[in-house]
């Protein structure tokens, strides 16, 4: 009888751990990012290949990197929202353009307007990896300090923008 009781009972905690999982929202992963030092990288530009654009370039400037690519359909809804972002003049928004073709990406920014300062080919994903990125949209916020402080997992929403993003820019500009 004993023998049973372990496995039966191991079996009842796995099946309480999976069911806590069905509950928890995928876009509250917490980022071992936060509040460290975004990594640093030079990539070239997709809008002018022979240049390269690194984090050096944006030290001391508070800035919001959003990882996209033209094969990603929540990109696509995210879109307007991210062109609202950088409209408002608060800060730079940086593209990082995440395993995708450059001329694919090229066409995707001329179809739906290009809203980055500058884009970014990350082609074999190394930078994505290297901040921590599940998959695309994903959206960062950075310090003057060159730390992050805020990572959005998913599509930016009106209200994420509203409600979160646009008040963590404020308080850092502050």
């Amino acid at each position: 009888m004993n023998r049973y009781l372990l496995p039966l009972a191991m079996f009842v905690m796995v099946l309480g751990l999976l069911g806590y999982g069905l509950f928890l929202d995928p876009k509250l992963v917490p980022s071992p990012l936060i509040d460290k030092k975004a990594p640093i990288f030079s990539l070239a530009m997709l809008e002018a290949p022979t240049r390269q654009f690194s984090t050096a370039d944006m030290e001391g400037q508070v800035w919001v990197l959003n990882v996209w690519a033209s094969w990603c359909i929540a990109c696509r809804v995210e879109h307007p929202v991210i062109t609202r972002l950088a409209e408002t003049n608060l800060v730079t928004v940086v593209g990082l353009n995440y395993k995708d073709q450059p001329e694919d990406a090229r066409r995707w920014l001329e179809h739906f307007g290009n809203p980055y300062a500058t884009s970014l080919i990350d082609l074999d994903g190394r930078v994505g990896l290297d901040w921590g990125v599940y998959g695309v949209p994903e959206t960062f916020v950075i310090g003057a300090d060159g730390t992050i402080k805020y990572k959005h997992i998913g599509p930016v929403s009106e209200e994420a923008l509203d409600q979160t993003i646009l008040p963590i820019l404020r308080e850092l500009l502050s």
